[in-house]
């Protein structure tokens, strides 16, 4: 009988898998080579994902903890005298460090995938639990909750937007100018509810 799954040592290999996929990205891998890339065996994967679509979902739900406390890490998050925009710019600068850019592009990646239906698992959890706590982050500084989600969600996808241009086209001049806009309009949607 083989010994039950560690849910530590599960997460332990879902991280390295996560590191693996931000180098080799993530539309082409099999198990073979992703357990090769993080020097395990194929067993160690099958042993805590029953298949590719269960690794997959482990990935996600993995970034998506891993991106809320990088976000609920950003100085001023719970602070609600501190703009919205002061937090946008410092996530901006974050995920475009050295340190975080392949992370940021393989999100980028499972975002495209997504929209293109080659993503064999519910992802629209992933986008949407990004707008939900975005949307805390509104309400704590006063929008109302009616309205958050809404303002949360044009927020998010106009950031990924605009990560995805400077991304393809590398034109840092012309999007973090469109980034200061997005940043000055929500924040003036902010003082707008209060």
């Amino acid at each position: 009988m083989p010994r039950p799954a560690s849910p530590q040592r599960r997460r332990e290999v879902t991280d390295a898998v996560i590191e693996q996929l931000a180098t080799t990205g993530i539309g082409n891998f099999s198990l073979r080579t992703l357990a090769e890339g993080i020097g395990q065996s194929t067993r160690v994967l099958t042993h805590h994902f029953a298949d590719k679509t269960a690794l997959i979902t482990a990935v996600l739900i993995r970034l998506d903890e891993r991106q809320h406390h990088a976000l609920r890490s950003t100085p001023g998050w719970d602070d609600p005298a501190v703009e919205v925009g002061s937090l946008v710019r410092s996530a901006w600068e974050r995920n475009l460090s050295p340190e975080e850019l392949a992370m940021t592009r393989l999100i980028r990646e499972i975002e495209g995938l997504a929209a293109a239906g080659r993503l064999p698992l519910p992802a629209p959890g992933f986008i949407r639990g990004r707008a939900e706590f975005v949307a805390s982050c509104l309400v704590r500084r006063g929008l109302p909750e009616s309205n958050a989600l809404t303002l949360a969600t044009l927020l998010n996808s106009a950031y990924s937007s605009l990560q995805s241009d400077y991304l393809t086209t590398g034109d840092k001049q012309r999007v973090e100018i469109a980034l200061h806009e997005l940043c000055a309009w929500i924040d003036d949607c902010v003082r707008q509810s209060n």
